[in-house]
């Protein structure tokens, strides 16, 4: 079986490895724009040894961000400051992917540590849109519901975001489909009431996902890898669930997608989440399995035997990780010395390897 540090083939491209910097919300933005923040802790994750570091979620509209300060990619002029991140990147070995992602109802909304709660006008907030007028909760903003109109604009600025990313150097692009997000709001039943062609139905919930995945796959080249991420249930009855999650995979990857990455809830507000250790881990090894599409494992991995075990048992074809890069940029360098891999280090930082450490 493969264990963590194997390569890992997707189309043209191989992962050196099968650590994987999950996207992880900084909300250190201007109008969209990158910052040294982003280029800080993106490359300090490259020059850590993940195989393949990915951006956060990026919006493909202005009213498709968080907060204000969510990174974007809906301007020609975004991919100029993405660009250098990648540029960056690749020179230390590491492939680099963005995360491409639309808020739907969550939009508009302050920073984590600023509160989260709904902004207005005057804060710097805009009126949000989902597939109903019914916001996520109560300190949330009221969302438009939306026109046929506004889900073939949305549909449209996902596949001018793709390009984006293509212009800016990216090598795999991962499709925001979970935590209650636009795509993932519309799977749910508890969210998407609709009564027309995307409400009601399986089949009409998942439309807007698979007709995003159509026209992303459209003008990203067949050589590079596509990823989307699901939230693999709701954690409520009534819900979006994992046999609906596995049906979505079959047919994702029916479209040209590559790996799914399997997270779970942030639908409703009154989720009941069964939290511990790999507890996702689960729906990985599921879908993998059921639908016959390679899967990435997220969610409390935190050890370097933990995360080997996942690849080693055939759970998952990689590990995404986030908490614990915060915590340890260097973690992929270090879980190599604990489970006995050589691994090549940046040239810089020789001097602190083992002897006969191999340079990038």
């Amino acid at each position: 079986m493969p264990h963590l540090f194997d390569p890992l083939p997707l189309r043209s491209l191989t992962l050196a490895n099968r650590i994987v910097v999950s996207p992880m919300c900084e909300y250190s933005s201007v109008d969209g724009f990158s910052t040294d923040w982003h280029f800080v802790h993106l490359g300090s994750r490259a020059v850590g040894g993940a195989g393949l570091v990915i951006t956060e979620a990026t919006a493909v509209t202005p009213d498709g961000r968080i907060s204000p300060q969510d990174l974007g990619i809906w301007d020609d002029g975004h991919v100029a400051g993405l660009a250098h991140c990648v540029r960056f990147i690749h020179a230390q070995k590491t492939l680099a992917g963005i995360q491409l992602a639309h808020a739907g109802r969550k939009g508009s909304t302050a920073r984590p540590w600023e509160g989260g709660s709904a902004l207005t006008r005057e804060q710097g907030g805009w009126e949000p849109v989902g597939p109903t007028g019914e916001p996520f909760a109560a300190n949330y903003p009221t969302p438009r519901a939306m026109t046929d109109g506004d889900i073939a604009a949305v549909i449209v600025a996902f596949a001018k975001a793709a390009r984006r990313a293509l212009d800016a150097g990216f090598d795999v692009i991962e499709l925001h489909a979970a935590h209650g997000y636009l795509m993932h709001e519309f799977f749910s039943p508890l969210v998407n009431t609709r009564t027309d062609a995307y409400g009601g139905s399986f089949d009409n919930r998942v439309r807007l996902c698979l007709e995003v995945v159509d026209a992303v796959r459209a003008v990203w080249p067949d050589r590079l890898p596509l990823f989307v991420r699901i939230s693999a249930t709701d954690w409520k009855a009534g819900g979006w669930d994992l046999d609906q999650a596995i049906e979505l995979a079959r047919r994702l990857r029916a479209r040209g997608v590559d790996l799914v990455d399997c997270s779970s809830g942030g639908a409703v507000h009154d989720q009941q989440i069964a939290v511990g250790p790999g507890y996702q881990v689960p729906f990985a090894d599921r879908i993998r399995r059921d639908a016959g599409v390679p899967t990435g494992a997220v969610g409390l991995i935190t050890t370097a035997v933990q995360a080997d075990a996942i690849i080693r048992e055939g759970q998952a074809d990689i590990v995404l990780l986030a908490r614990e890069l915060l915590r340890d940029p260097y973690w992929p360098l270090h879980a190599a010395d604990q489970l006995g891999h050589s691994v090549p280090w940046p040239p810089q930082y020789l001097r602190a390897a083992h002897r006969d450490t191999p340079s990038r």
